[in-house]
């Protein structure tokens, strides 16, 4: 078994391959992150996206998310506990920062930095030497699965009605003429980061072990929100296109 060390960047949110994922950086250990990303070349600024389990995006000390329950801390893993290996979920996904611009203010200087995902990787280690935390990752090999064709056209159609409940229930109007991927392993990455589900459910479309895998647990899960959707009068607007940027 091969592995890679990158920085390992947590987030309470789900990256899937081929999704673009905004950030803005404004915290002292992913400034340091994205200081050494910008330092090397452009083809290589690859860092590793994790959901956390259990802790916190931001360190208790930071500014805008005061906790007094929480002890003051800093530091890589302020935040996520004695184990920072506990506190994440253990497959995510390679990020690929196309663009790290920097930003100054009067107090200090952050990141806006649009990157997207790349590839799986399940998480072996944490090390919290440094000034972010880095992580060995094992790279995921992304297999189809038997029937992922088939179970891709029940996807594309049940999405659709998905799509359709849920313009209803945010009383606004679809827009039409979007195609959907014709690739299964795209298609069913596109539907895990649009479906609007909370963290754990899209976590387990990540862990999904194949394509064919992740294409059945989104048709059940689409034909159940759109029946739960169809009994509901409505629902707060969501924009199933774009990603919300990730304030860290």
């Amino acid at each position: 078994m091969t592995s890679v060390r990158l920085p390992l960047f947590p987030l309470n949110s789900v990256l899937f391959p081929g999704l673009v994922l905004p950030l803005n950086v404004f915290e002292a250990r992913y400034r340091a992150m994205m200081r050494d990303l910008s330092a090397v070349p452009e083809d290589d600024r690859r860092f590793a996206v994790i959901a956390i389990r259990d802790g916190r995006e931001v360190a208790a000390t930071a500014q805008g998310m005061p906790d007094n329950t929480v002890p003051a801390s800093d530091g890589p893993a302020a935040g996520f506990g004695d184990d920072p290996m506990q506190a994440f979920h253990t497959v995510g996904c390679i990020a690929d920062a196309a663009t790290i611009r920097e930003k100054s203010s009067d107090d200090d200087t952050g990141y806006e930095v649009l990157a997207t995902g790349t590839t799986r990787f399940r998480l072996l280690s944490v090390d919290a030497s440094g000034p972010y935390l880095t992580g060995e990752l094992e790279e995921l090999e992304d297999d189809d699965g038997e029937g992922a064709g088939v179970l891709a056209s029940g996807v594309v159609r049940a999405f659709r009605t998905y799509q359709k409940r849920l313009a209803w229930a945010n009383e606004r109007t679809l827009s039409s003429g979007q195609d959907l991927p014709a690739d299964p392993s795209v298609l069913s990455y596109l539907v895990a980061a649009a479906a609007v589900l909370d963290v754990p459910a899209k976590q387990r479309l990540l862990e999904a072990p194949d394509t064919a895998a992740r294409l059945a647990q989104e048709l059940k899960l689409l034909r159940q929100e759109s029946a739960l959707l169809g009994k509901l009068p409505s629902l707060p607007a969501v924009d199933l296109t774009r990603q919300p940027t990730s304030p860290n």
